[in-house]
């Protein structure tokens, strides 16, 4: 009789159906956004109140409070993100724990398109890189288009590359292509426009590319996402060239800033979250390292790996820059979230082959280690840019919020109208409008302002570093601000 070696029997064989029947999930990238998340919860939302760009999104779907002026420049997307949560809670840490729960969630969707492209290992990698940045993690809570920019333009470039292929999966690469492009013109419509340069060129210069579908969803994802955008841009502005005429100018004449746009990011690497202008020292070379080397890295990683994969997120992300670096003579840092995270993905496959082109073994283990002790290194740095960062961000909000309780001590109840150079958030806070005689934000005249005195509670925010106090407010009463450089000028 037969006999079966306990083994090498049935048992072996039954793993083996059930391990091709139900494999195991790779848990590194769903690792990554789950710390992602806790770092966020950890770091920036319980320290945060709002800022003034947030403000401006929120008051727009807000329906406890009167919209702020929109300028041309702006999208209207991570307001319509965020309506559902503002319209059920007034509640900014409410706000801010949704916020991580979705930007977790977006990292991970977003990445994960590019597991059939670049493997999950190296996905994950290059998730964690991106996540690891500290604007990444401030952005993530933060009522601001620029991290979603990035998250669904990782997402853009993966599903087009994706669509290159024949079979049943094209269909839903072309339908994730478009949709994603679509979310992109959303948040901010001219770097959906940067972003699509580089795919249609990559479909005009690669004949296997040239395909009407492919073109389609690229051009389709565009026109429906900015369909918004374009009537808000003839009912406020007289056409889209008027609205991206009022743009340049509220940008401070975008134009051929070659030299001044690079020095402006380098110098806001590290914060502020806005340099305009950008007068500051650059940051220490130790911090700054990774930012000057990573021309270098995405070099290394064209040349050795020429491939689709590797070269089109670089030329989407230089795209992206291109405006940022090139146009404008200020910076903020959050302005290169979409290239960093495109960027992320060439690194992420350079390190993984620097790790596979050593010998099996203890040469392999060595690089590996290298590279980990390396990014260890820049982790523990970006933490420590982190807590700076979200420090000086809550000194700001704190100002904000001391100079609305005085205001509502001296009497400004709803509806009632906050002017100066500081209105925007603090009116806010204080549940009032907001108005700007001159400025970006210029929404009215001292003429309309005095009118507005007339028939409601108002108060003129001055900044006594300012030189300038208004004709109108001259008779006000003054009032200083505890905490704060302001005064509040009252009728």
């Amino acid at each position: 009789m037969a006999t079966t070696d306990r083994r090498s029997g049935p048992l072996p064989a039954a793993l083996a159906r059930v391990s091709s029947a139900a494999p195991l999930r790779d848990p590194r990238l769903a690792a990554v956004a789950l710390a992602f998340a806790v770092v966020q919860l950890c770091y920036a939302v319980v320290h945060m109140d709002l800022g003034w760009d947030e403000t401006v999104y929120l008051s727009q779907v807000d329906p406890r409070n009167p919209a702020a002026f929109f300028s041309a420049p702006r999208s209207r997307g991570i307001s319509f993100l965020v309506a559902p949560v503002i319209a059920l809670t007034s509640s900014t840490p409410l706000l801010r724990v949704a916020l991580v729960l979705l930007s977790s969630a977006a990292l991970f969707a977003a990445f994960k398109v590019w597991e059939p492209l670049l493997g999950r290992g190296r996905t994950a990698l290059a998730a964690l890189l991106y996540a690891g940045l500290w604007i990444t993690v401030l952005s993530g809570p933060e009522v601001m288009p620029n991290l979603w920019v990035a998250l669904t333009s990782v997402a853009v470039v993966g599903w087009f590359l994706r669509a290159r292929h024949d079979g049943p999966g094209r269909r839903r690469a072309l339908l994730g292509l478009a949709a994603t492009l679509v979310a992109v013109t959303l948040f901010r419509a001219p770097d959906a426009v940067w972003l699509a340069l580089p795919l249609l060129a990559a479909c005009a210069a690669v004949r296997d590319w040239r395909r009407p579908g492919t073109v389609a969803a690229v051009l389709g994802g565009l026109a429906l996402g900015g369909v918004q955008w374009t009537i808000e841009a003839y009912v406020r502005f007289g056409g889209i060239g008027g609205r991206l005429a009022v743009s340049s100018d509220t940008e401070g004449g975008m134009g051929a800033h070659l030299g001044a746009g690079l020095r402006a990011a380098y110098r806001s690497l590290n914060g502020p979250q806005l340099c305009r202008p950008c007068h500051i020292a650059g940051p220490a070379v130790t911090h700054s390292l990774w930012w000057l080397l990573l021309p270098v890295l995405l070099a290394a990683a064209c040349a050795l790996a020429p491939t689709a994969v590797t070269f089109l997120p670089v030329a989407c992300g230089l795209s992206l820059a291109a405006p940022y670096l090139l146009l404008l003579d200020y910076s903020a840092p959050r302005f290169l979230l979409p290239s960093y995270a495109l960027f992320a993905l060439p690194v992420a496959g350079l390190a993984a082959r620097a790790v596979r082109a050593a010998r099996p073994g203890r040469p392999r283990y060595a690089v590996a280690g290298l590279l980990a002790a390396v990014l260890a290194v820049h982790l523990v740095v970006q933490v420590e840019e982190l807590r700076v960062n979200t420090a000086d961000a809550r000194d700001t909000t704190v100002r904000y919020r001391r100079a609305a309780d005085e205001l509502m001590r001296l009497g400004l109840q709803p509806p009632c109208l906050v002017t100066g150079p500081r209105a925007q958030p603090i009116a806010y806070e204080a549940g009032c409008a907001s108005a700007e005689t001159m400025g970006n934000n210029r929404s009215t005249t001292n003429a309309g302002i005095v009118r507005a005195a007339a028939s409601m509670p108002t108060a003129l925010l001055f900044d006594t570093n300012d030189p300038y106090l208004p004709p109108f407010a001259r008779t006000w009463h003054p009032h200083d601000i505890p905490g704060t450089d302001w005064v509040a000028y009252v009728p």
